[in-house]
């Protein structure tokens, strides 16, 4: 215990300048219940808005000659981020993947006879080519591509790290540590959030499940304690099989982990506001969207999509302020698909 205390003090004084930035959570309930929430904390609006892809369509990995190349197999509802990278999403097998901030993330450099990824298209890739958790960690363990973090339109670097999660409850989280993919898998990972990397995480809520539990939980903004937050609540949820009261119970723990908007410390710049919430369902396969500028929640059932190959790409404009309520699907409009962030292979 004392082994543990130090440790767990360790790293939160690391943490004292680390950069904070979003949370996941994982649902596990009665029937099949399977439901996922993200927040998307940022310095400012990264002028997000809903896209949905259909199947069939060519990739490229925006990162020069050498760029991986494919076809999406699978069609998908995704989150943008400054119009220039997929941070969020479902595909049509209701696979989800989250893209959060990781200030310690080092990708390495390229190798000969390796393709080259920006990591603007990685949660796209994820989400174009594989159905299931399983799927995605056999393929992504072999690192069959190299990527490359470019600049940021606010100047930040596009560094982060990854959790994807499936119908069956299974759930993967992928960082890359000193330049090597780290895979942590299986159903027992069920949150997410930034800083440090995800070992050191565990270690942290390890300590806090030791000492806390009801009794006392952390309460700061800090990503170690809004791990610690998320993990206690999402475990002790009372189990549902209503599918609105599960939704409604997990958006209460994305909430609760949020930081009011505006909210700013002078001298920790990188402690941002909650722009918006995610919540997927996977098993009834719906995306919910909560903007924290809209008093409305929407939300797009992936049944009323088309997603076959050659149907028009569709944007749910959302960065000029328009705030929808209840079923959005209707509101899709036919756009071109956005440019993935180019970056230039180390």
């Amino acid at each position: 215990m004392h082994r543990q205390f130090l440790v767990a003090a360790a790293v939160l004084m690391a943490l004292a300048t680390a950069a904070q930035a979003c949370t996941r959570c994982v649902y596990l309930g009665p029937n099949d219940t399977v439901l996922v929430a993200r927040s998307m904390d940022w310095v400012e609006d990264p002028g997000s808005e809903v896209w949905v892809f259909p199947r069939g369509m060519k990739r490229n990995g925006a990162a020069g000659p050498g760029s991986l190349e494919w076809t999406s197999r699978y069609g998908s509802a995704v989150v943008s981020f400054y119009g220039i990278a997929a941070v969020d999403g479902i595909n049509e097998k209701g696979l989800v993947a989250n893209t959060l901030y990781l200030v310690e993330s080092d990708y390495g450099r390229s190798a000969a006879g390796r393709p080259n990824m920006s990591i603007a298209c990685w949660t796209q890739y994820v989400l174009d080519s594989f159905a299931t958790v399983n799927e995605a960690v056999a393929a992504l363990e072999k690192e069959p591509f190299a990527l490359s973090a470019p600049i940021l339109p606010n100047g930040e670097p596009a560094v982060g790290h990854m959790a994807i999660s499936d119908p069956t409850g299974d759930s993967a989280i992928l960082e890359y540590v000193k330049g090597e993919l780290v895979v942590h898998h299986g159903r027992q990972f069920q949150v997410m959030t930034n800083s440090p990397t995800f070992d050191q995480q565990l270690a942290l809520n390890a300590y806090w499940k030791e000492i806390g539990g009801l009794t006392m939980l952390p309460g700061t903004n800090r990503a170690a304690d809004r791990f610690a937050r998320a993990a206690f609540y999402v475990s002790n949820l009372p189990q549902t099989a209503d599918p609105k009261r599960a939704v409604a119970q997990i958006f209460s723990v994305i909430r609760g982990v949020s930081v009011p908007l505006g909210f700013t410390v002078p001298d920790k710049p990188n402690i941002a506001s909650t722009i918006w919430r995610t919540v997927y369902d996977h098993k009834d396969r719906v995306m919910y969207f909560d903007s924290a500028t809209s008093p409305t929640v929407f939300w797009l059932p992936l049944e009323s999509l088309s997603f076959d190959a050659g149907a028009p790409v569709k944007r749910l404009a959302l960065k000029a302020g328009e705030t929808y309520s209840g079923d959005a699907s209707g509101s899709l409009k036919p756009a071109e698909p956005f440019a993935f962030l180019p970056a230039k292979p180390d």
